[in-house]
């Protein structure tokens, strides 16, 4: 049964949140959405690759955290071992919900199922003793609200890359120390041939829109894969 409620200081006064980091909290993860809003930031750590849906044929983008499913390779003895952690993966286990009737204002709901939940009475406090938002969740709300804006505009980012046919399958072999080897597929990139194409109408078009600054970030972000093979390649080491 879905356990999203809408957060309020009614309900919800001795809500704690546990906020380390560990497979036990959800963050066993190879990777988790990312906007284009954020992809400055999460270019200085993370590969963004795209996912395309083949049902809706939507695209949408990634930041990668490891090379199989649960493999999350920034996790580090209860820290998260990168200084900025994506939207999606930081507002947990906090999301953006809609009235009862889809119209209104966006609201903070909260998964009251989700492992970071505190059933112990330790934990950061959702709300004073008054029933005040603390700093933590004022944080909480602003990405949120970020996130929110960023994934509704994200659209006209994603039709720009289509219009000029800028993302291409991408497959990467993986050889690791132990001998072994990993292929990940399933993934797009920026075509970045296609994109040196470009005439200049083509090029102030995605100028005009915002666009070529997220382009060059994601094609950047491409650079860590050789940092993502190394955190693997010490994890085999390490045992």
């Amino acid at each position: 049964m879905n356990q999203h409620r809408v957060l309020n200081d009614r309900d919800h006064r001795e809500l704690r949140v546990l906020t380390d980091a560990s497979s036990d909290l959800g963050d066993a993860v190879m990777a988790c959405l990312t906007v284009p809003y954020e992809f400055r930031q999460v270019q200085a750590c993370y590969p963004i690759v795209f996912r395309r849906d083949l049902e809706s044929d939507a695209f949408s983008a990634l930041a990668l955290f490891g090379f199989t499913n649960g493999e999350n390779l920034f996790l580090e003895n209860g820290k998260w071992d990168a200084p900025f952690k994506p939207l999606a993966q930081a507002i947990q286990p906090f999301l953006v919900g809609r009235p009862a009737g889809g119209e209104g204002e966006s609201q903070v709901h909260v998964d009251m199922e989700h492992p970071r939940i505190s059933t112990s009475g330790e934990g950061v406090r959702v709300f004073d003793e008054d029933g005040r938002a603390t700093p933590y969740l004022e944080s909480i709300a602003e990405k949120l609200g970020n996130l929110d804006v960023a994934y509704r505009a994200s659209g006209d980012f994603y039709a720009a890359l289509k219009r000029y046919e800028l993302l291409e399958p991408f497959t990467l072999e993986v050889p690791l120390s132990d001998g072994s080897k990993h292929s990940l597929v399933g993934f797009h990139i920026i075509n970045e041939e296609k994109l040196q194409a470009l005439g200049p109408d083509e090029l102030a078009d995605l100028h005009s829109g915002n666009h070529l600054m997220p382009i060059f970030m994601a094609l950047a972000s491409l650079s860590h894969f050789g940092d993502l093979i190394a955190r693997k390649n010490r994890r085999l080491t390490s045992g």
